[in-house]
């Protein structure tokens, strides 16, 4: 199994996520709670 099928399923346990993820992650929660509904690049 390699790492990128964990990653990708979405599964809880993601110990190999990298910063950029979870930066982006972050990024997305942030723009979802302003912007219901519109996505941004």
């Amino acid at each position: 199994m390699t790492k990128e099928k964990v990653t990708k399923k979405g599964s809880k346990k993601e110990p190999q996520k990298s910063l950029k993820e979870k930066r982006a992650d972050k990024a997305t929660k942030k723009a979802e709670k302003n912007s219901s509904g519109s996505l941004l690049p």
